[in-house]
């Protein structure tokens, strides 16, 4: 039969969703799983956003501009100005997802064989990204006993070849949960202008702060302009996953122009999403009161019961809705595997991700895996109950 490519061997399975047939066998089981595997926010999506799509007058489902509504840049723009980021409709594409925006800035920086550098543990799809655009990661790691910090700006120095393009960052952080410090962005970006380099930063858990902490962009770095790209979405802050919603950044006119040739190739990004996501502009800032209130006693939830399980080691995120917990056992993936497959406690039990999935680096993560907390309290302390139990009962 007809090969398939070397390319598509290579593409990584997402540590996310590669157990789901595991979970399906468990609630055929009659099992109930909870799931701390994915970011799918439980809070619901804002009225003024569903609204918009069911009384959509629409008689005729048309292209959009490739740049996205025009109508919803502009209000995007204000959105971002608002929040202390100077950032004009010119300045912005909308995107299918965050993923199509990481997609265009990889095609519209890197040529093949090209490289960036990238702390890990990191959004797992980054993997799958570089391979499908035929770049080579290049991680600079990050350890939970420093929380998950900044390495040092002498380990990115070490790793800069004449094929490095890039350094990308995601702040907060998927999987861990941390938040870079505004220093640590202007030491980023001081080596990107040293070096020439893009600095791309994925910011789609900006409102997702905690401890009166704030979140510095990559955008309001001066003098930054021509190395700084953005990468947004919809999808967390208004909990529109489906949606598909997200943008590309950027002040470097020539990054714009040929990311646009990327949008003008697949056309156009869907109608009814932007129509929600347009409208989602106009949610009042008591929504996103109430959300951060429920995510910091969600964490504060998550982080008090693992802390109660002997040998779990876990570092407490600053942001976003992700921890990375260090487990007692050697293979987090048999662990994860077998949490599915084979046991229960009192007919639930829970389902994680492995979070080796999540390094580039061989043999790196083993035993840590990624919880994401978007589950109610009451639920996240089960699922550590279940947790505790089932470690218990692995490790005879």
């Amino acid at each position: 039969m007809p090969r398939i490519s070397t390319k598509g061997q290579q593409m990584p399975e997402s540590p996310i969703r590669k157990l789901v047939p595991y979970s399906e066998i468990a609630k055929k089981k009659g099992h109930k799983v909870y799931h701390l595997n994915i970011g799918q926010p439980d809070i619901k999506t804002p009225d003024v956003a569903l609204n918009a799509v069911k009384n959509a007058d629409i008689t005729v489902l048309e292209y959009s501009h490739s740049a996205g509504f025009e109508s919803y840049r502009n209000k995007l723009s204000q959105y971002y100005q608002t929040h202390g980021l100077p950032i004009n409709t010119a300045d912005i594409i909308i995107t299918t997802g965050g993923s199509e925006a990481l997609l265009f800035a990889m095609g519209s920086t890197m040529d093949q064989d090209n490289e960036i550098i990238i702390p890990e543990p990191f959004y797992a799809n980054y993997n799958g990204f570089s391979t499908s655009s035929g770049v080579k990661v290049v991680p600079v790691i990050s350890t939970i006993d420093e929380g998950f910090a900044l390495p040092p700006i002498s380990a990115f120095e070490k790793l800069i070849t004449p094929k490095t393009k890039a350094i990308l960052i995601c702040n907060p952080g998927n999987p861990t949960g941390y938040l870079y410090s505004k220093e640590e962005i202007l030491q980023l970006a001081e080596i990107v202008k040293k070096h020439d380099l893009f600095l791309i930063a994925d910011e789609v858990y900006r409102e997702f702060i905690y401890d009166g902490e704030e979140h510095f962009s990559v955008m309001n770095v001066p003098g930054l302009e021509e190395h700084a790209i953005m990468i947004d979405s919809v999808s967390k802050r208004y909990s529109m996953c489906g949606a598909r919603i997200g943008c590309i950044v950027s002040k470097n006119k020539e990054v714009m122009a040929t990311a646009m040739k990327f949008a003008q190739a697949r056309l156009s990004p869907p109608t009814y999403a932007q129509i929600a996501s347009e409208a989602a502009l106009e949610t009042p800032q008591s929504y996103f009161d109430d959300v951060i209130t429920e995510y910091k006693d969600r964490r504060d939830t998550l982080i008090t019961e693992l802390q109660k399980i002997e040998g779990v080691k876990v570092a407490t995120p600053k942001g976003a809705f992700y921890c990375i917990a260090k487990l007692p056992v050697k293979s987090a993936d048999d662990f994860a595997q077998w949490l599915l497959e084979s046991y229960d406690f009192n007919g639930e039990t829970v389902m994680v991700a492995p979070a080796a999935g999540f390094y580039s680096t061989p043999n790196v993560g083993l035993d840590e895996v990624r919880i994401a907390y978007v589950l109610k309290k009451e639920d996240l302390i089960k699922s550590v109950q279940i947790l505790k139990e089932a470690l218990i009962t692995y490790n005879k």
